[in-house]
């Protein structure tokens, strides 16, 4: 009975965001001096990740940004963790490919530290390693402040999954 009452709110929030994203618009911007704080949750082989990041403008369609992660498994029996610090860098697509401006089409690279912690007897190979990886994303701005954020990346936090979240711009 739960799960049926779970599934019809998670449809009707769905239904209301697709609705606010055909009926409502807003200004993007990626230039110089602009700043984007993103958080939300991932999917991914290794538990369900949570995230913070920071995006700067540096030169129009171009961000640097950095991100924090972390995440909490069980694999046969054994609890471990996951904490993530990485820097990553986009090429925004909206200019060259004149999408309106309340889009954001990006992809680009990330560089990152990731901390295992895994119980003393834990026989398996999760270490603590650098990871190096490829993001494709979105972001559709309700304002021009506020939007929602999607993203699939390879070989880094998500470890081949993606992200949703929101997105505040100031």
């Amino acid at each position: 009975m739960a799960d049926k009452y779970k599934m019809k709110k998670l449809s009707l929030i769905i239904l209301l965001t697709v609705i606010t994203i055909f009926t409502v618009g807003a200004q993007n911007s990626t230039d110089r001096g602009n700043t984007q704080l993103n958080a939300g949750v991932g999917f991914s082989g290794w538990g369900i990740p949570v995230y913070v990041g920071l995006d700067f403008g540096v030169q129009h369609d171009i961000t640097l940004g950095l991100e924090a992660s972390f995440r909490s498994y069980n694999r046969n029996t054994y609890n471990h963790s996951i904490i993530g610090f990485s820097g990553n860098g986009n090429y925004h697509f909206n200019r060259i490919l004149e999408i309106p401006g309340n889009w954001d089409f990006y992809a680009g690279l990330n560089l990152g530290f990731y901390f295992w912690s895994s119980p003393s007897n834990y026989s398996g190979s999760n270490m603590s390693k650098p990871g190096l990886g490829a993001q494709i994303g979105g972001r559709y701005f309700f304002s021009n402040t506020f939007g929602l954020n999607l993203e699939f990346g390879g070989n880094n936090a998500w470890n081949g999954g993606g992200k949703f979240g929101i997105t505040y711009r100031f």
